[in-house]
């Protein structure tokens, strides 16, 4: 049948009928016209995206994603929504295995999802787009409902040809919204069932088991979003939002002065040049501790920041901060309107790839401080991770338990400036210290 009688198309051509011989699988059947399939073909496409919870997310594709992202970010960042792009492509052509896709906010990812499950609605594949917190509730509710069971739903989700969990770890940690999850999750990892993944959790805030799965190299295809939320581009100069290393960006070795004509004595300029070529020599090579310590305004933080700003512009930017600052970093996690937690803010000082800690001391400071720099400076010995810290205390003065890893030669390299400050400041202490010394 070359038309349908139904369709007034082929009504109008006279309904014509094609020769099918006896025994075609075809034969004594009436076919749907070209024009009639493509109404069925839409009318399954809204069907599959009603029931994938794709309808608002429909103009999220890979045609209008930026491959390497705004204009004005780093070459690292734009390089990891690049392989962020081609993966999420390969995965959406081939469905084999799962895709993890790990990033701060806006920086990609549920486009990137979204324009997956788009790709394969598309082709005409059942999918289901949920957010994790909508997927437990599209649960709790289900108890309610008349229509559906509990059982239904949650097999309709764990057996969906393919499914996107996005925003993973959002959830409320109730024993029983964990345990709903790690069956879904292990039920597809069981059966090897395609999955999308993403999240702007560090790796250790997701729970152990469904991490281990996570991980698995021969299943899962893990990308790393680094880019900026691209609806704060301006806001953004390519460091993490906890450094304050942007502010220090003129701090250079170029312009590091090496003060001969100020009359110091030769040891003052002898104690500046080693610090100068060690600082040089740990950006380009960073490794172990380096620690400066000196007088105020004796070139420490200038030749901290050198280091931080050399690493920035090969495209790898530490974070640099001072003691202070990082205090403030990790108390503003306790306001109930932080978007970062405590210990997510706090992992992140502590296994950061390159980290820079200014004016460091630990004399005056409460035992809940103390504390906290101790776990910090542990975590970075033990891991043996690069670390630039400067302080105008004495050693002694420093508490006992950071010291004595900043004193281990095996990791840790002490330089002391003994110029004075550059404009012959001499500090003062405050009253309080006073007292402590008298």
């Amino acid at each position: 049948m070359l038309g349908d009688p139904d369709c007034p198309h082929c009504q109008g051509l006279g309904y014509l009928r094609a020769e099918v011989p006896v025994g075609h699988p075809d034969f004594g059947k009436i076919l749907s016209c070209t024009c009639r399939q493509a109404q069925v073909s839409q009318q399954v496409h809204r069907r599959l995206y009603s029931l994938s919870n794709l309808d608002e997310l429909r103009h999220l594709t890979f045609d209008n994603f930026q491959q390497r992202g705004l204009i004005g970010i780093r070459d690292y960042q734009a390089d990891s929504i690049e392989l962020a792009y081609n993966q999420a492509q390969q995965f959406a052509q081939t469905m084999q295995g799962w895709l993890f896709l790990e990033g701060p906010y806006g920086s990609g990812k549920t486009h990137l999802a979204a324009a997956v499950a788009n790709f394969v609605v598309g082709l005409g594949v059942p999918t289901l787009f949920l957010t994790v917190p909508d997927l437990l509730d599209t649960l709790r509710f289900s108890f309610d409902d008349p229509e559906t069971s509990f059982e239904q739903r949650f097999e309709e989700i764990r057996r969906s040809s393919l499914l996107v969990l996005d925003d993973f770890g959002t959830q409320n940690a109730t024993a029983w919204a964990r345990e709903k999850l790690f069956q879904i999750v292990n039920y597809r990892y069981i059966n090897r069932l395609p999955l999308v993944v993403t999240t702007n959790l560090a790796l250790e805030e997701i729970e152990g088991r469904i991490r281990s799965r996570l991980l698995d190299p021969e299943l899962v295809t893990r990308v790393e979003i680094s880019a900026p939320d691209y609806r704060q581009p301006l806001d953004d100069a390519g460091h993490p939002d906890s450094s304050s290393l942007d502010t220090l960006h003129g701090l250079t070795f170029g312009n590091f002065s090496d003060r001969k004509g100020e009359g110091l004595a030769p040891q003052d300029l002898q104690s500046l040049e080693k610090a100068f070529r060690a600082a040089l020599e740990f950006a380009e090579k960073p490794k172990g501790w380096l620690v400066f310590t000196g007088p105020y305004g004796c070139g420490k933080t200038h030749l901290a920041a050198a280091i931080g700003n050399y690493r920035n512009d090969m495209g790898q930017p530490p974070i640099f901060v001072t003691s202070t600052e990082l205090l403030d970093h990790l108390r503003a996690t306790f306001n109930p309107e932080s978007p970062v937690r405590f210990d997510r803010r706090f992992k992140e000082f502590q296994t950061c790839a390159f980290l820079i800690l200014d004016d460091l001391g630990t004399e005056s400071m409460t035992r809940w401080v103390k504390e906290r720099l101790h776990q910090l400076f542990n975590t970075r010995y033990n891991s043996q991770l690069p670390t630039v810290i400067t302080t105008s205390e004495n050693m002694d003065e420093i508490d006992g338990r950071i010291r004595s890893r900043m004193l281990d030669k095996r990791l840790c390299r002490v330089l002391g400036i003994t110029a004075p400050s550059y404009h012959g400041i001499k500090p003062t202490r405050s009253k309080s210290s006073r007292k402590r010394r008298s």
